[in-house]
């Protein structure tokens, strides 16, 4: 009885020592994050962010944890959101508090959610709506997050890191944009024709949608005389036929310290698609869009830029849809990997992929006091310039490679002179008032060869899910701007904050298994097709050679042809399926080896310690 009771004992100290050694190590402030991707671990742009913070920031989380009604994938992202706000908590050292919340039906959390804007979510048509979103208090400030999902997990430490610097640091700079672009910035309509028409508003491409949410975002003529001086970047997208005095005004803009970001383009798709919409087809014929370029102020610089040529890059190709409805690549509409990137530069070193759709190409004669910074490049062996004016008419593009990298990208920094000592337009024995002209000061400029990559078709998709219409990145296009305007006129911390990796982490080995076997089947595939063309070529030859009532009735040649077609198709369809069961064999046998290590790697580690531990006891 004294053995049992002492064992019970022993046993119930021994629960009561873990349970307070756990404890224990829970509340110290040593962290350990295992998984691939970091997905617990706060980048050192948010630590940056928040230990900036100067006063308190309240995350409301809310979370229809009870729900019956919340979908098991979304149950466990939200444990994953939670724990990455617990990592903000901890890192903010006591000016940032976390609280959560379960919005039941009819309750004040809910009641709040409301009016705080977190959107309720019908993941059940006939069941209750659900919610999952955030909310950052900082004194009378607020910004939402109206809801998380797993589809923009990517971007889940950025989202909930510039809602914190919205409310913590709430001044807006101004951005102008300078464009001869339609429907950027999106257009103002009279509301009742909108009414009448039933039309929605249109918000602009999605790049510049998304800028005004942190940031005052004013239109520039491009015909203007003087940039408002409490513009603190301009950015100017194709841009067309600049007079002198705009230009003046950008080159002022730039010597008093003003930062720009210049799109120039030598063929603008966006340009075209509207002049298509506008203009009849003799216009279109005789070049209905145009390039784009700063012209004084690059030769002032010493940047060269062709506005008759592309860059084509067989390294880079787009697989985009051809003329005779199967896919073609194309070498001109570029799709540009780390490879591309500056891996030195912040602004671009985390980038994977963007897309620039017929892109031009920078370069740079020395010039006094400028330094000249390319960001993203074309290949060296795969590349050749081609001329711009034959891309419309949809020819052929050949790539003949002139060893020769372009720059794509580029920043240029330093002691800017200005490209008009005399002012716009002066003349000798004018009598026009000539301006007051700043002959030089320190600026920085980033030059992009493309306009494009900032449009919708090219940088985002819409997709319709059961929380409502998203727009979904494709590519990197957007983050390559934000990335941009933040480091002129936002919070740099955040460009380091951009991107985290998926928790959801692929069989790769699977996924090399299939496309081996899909590259064999549709190998095989092909030849099957060549086989019934070939078959029907010389079917068609013997039925020219017949005659009358002889087109009816099928030639013993004919007949044979056929049979020995059809056998051709049973003996390919044959191998088609043993592809397919090949491919099964494969993945079943690599499932089989992984769940023998899973399960037999541990044990094993044991036994082998122990027999190691044994000998090694028995010797000594």
């Amino acid at each position: 009885m004294n053995k049992k009771f002492n064992g019970a004992l022993g046993l119930v100290l021994l629960v009561a020592v873990i349970g307070a050694v756990e404890l224990i190590i829970s509340s110290l402030p040593f962290r350990a994050d295992l998984t691939a991707e970091k997905l617990y671990t706060l980048s050192k742009g948010s630590r940056a962010v928040l230990g900036k913070l100067e006063e308190d920031v309240t995350l409301k989380f809310y979370f229809s944890s009870s729900s019956a009604d919340m979908p098991m994938g979304l149950k466990t992202y939200a444990g994953q959101v939670q724990d990455l706000l617990k990592e903000y908590e901890r890192a903010g050292k006591g000016h940032v508090v976390l609280e959560a919340y379960d919005p039941k039906p009819d309750s004040d959390a809910e009641e709040w959610a409301q009016r705080y804007g977190v959107e309720p979510q019908n993941a059940n048509p006939f069941g209750q709506p659900v919610y999952f979103g955030l909310v950052a208090v900082c004194g009378d400030r607020e910004e939402t997050l109206s809801r998380f999902s797993p589809r923009t997990e990517s971007t889940l430490e950025y989202d909930v890191t510039r809602c914190i610097t919205r409310v913590a640091w709430p001044e807006r700079p101004v951005i102008g944009v300078m464009t001869s672009l339609q429907g950027v910035l999106g257009e103002e309509q009279n509301p009742m024709m909108m009414m009448q028409q039933r039309q929605r508003p249109n918000p602009g491409w999605a790049a510049f949608s998304e800028l005004k949410k942190d940031y005052d975002v004013r239109s520039v003529a491009t015909d203007v005389e003087k940039i408002d001086d409490d513009i603190k970047t301009l950015v100017v997208l194709h841009a067309k036929d600049l007079s002198e005095k705009a230009l003046f005004a950008i080159d002022q803009f730039v010597i008093r310290g003003g930062r720009l970001i210049a799109c120039v383009d030598p063929f603008s798709v966006m340009d075209l698609i509207s002049s298509r919409q506008q203009q009849n087809p003799m216009m279109m014929q005789m070049g209905g869009n145009g390039p784009s370029t700063l012209g004084k102020l690059f030769e002032a610089w010493g940047v060269s830029f062709d506005t008759a040529k592309v860059v084509a890059d067989g390294a880079a190709a787009t697989r985009l849809g051809g003329n005779n409805g199967q896919a073609e690549l194309n070498p001109a509409f570029l799709s540009l990997g780390k490879d591309n990137m500056e891996k030195k530069s912040l602004l671009v070193a985390q980038l994977s992929q963007v897309m620039f759709p017929f892109a031009g190409s920078l370069s740079f004669g020395k010039t006094e006091g400028l330094e000249f910074e390319p960001l993203i490049v074309s290949s060296k062996d795969n590349a050749c310039m081609v001329e711009s004016m034959g891309l419309q008419f949809g020819g052929p593009i050949r790539v003949n490679p002139d060893n020769v990298q372009r720059t794509l990208a580029a920043r240029l920094s330093g002691t800017f002179k200005t490209a008009f000592p005399k002012g716009p337009d002066y003349k000798e024995g004018s009598t026009n008032a000539v301006p007051k002209v700043v002959a030089s000061g320190k600026g920085t400029v980033l030059l992009f060869a493309d306009s494009d990559f900032l449009a919708d078709q090219f940088c985002v998709q819409t997709i319709n899910t059961i929380f409502g219409t998203m727009a979904q990145p494709m590519n990197d296009n957007l983050s390559l701007f934000s990335n941009a305007i933040e480091q002129f006129a936002g919070r740099e911390e955040l460009i380091g904050v951009r991107s985290r990796g998926p928790s959801n982490r692929p069989f790769t080995k699977v996924d090399a298994l299939e496309a081996k076997a899909l590259a064999k089947f549709q190998h095989k595939q092909s030849e099957l097709e060549a086989a019934l063309q070939e078959t029907q070529q010389r079917l068609s030859a013997l039925q020219k050679q017949k005659s009358g009532n002889d087109r009816l009735l099928l030639s013993k040649e004919q007949q044979d042809e056929i049979l020995q077609f059809r056998k051709t198709q049973a003996n390919t369809r044959r191998q088609l399926k043993n592809v397919r069961k090949e491919l099964t064999a494969d993945i079943d046998s690599l499932g089989l080896t992984l769940k023998v290590v899973n399960i037999m790697l541990v044990p094993l580690c044991v036994i082998a310690f122990g027999i190691f531990h044994g000998i090694r006891r028995r010797r000594h």
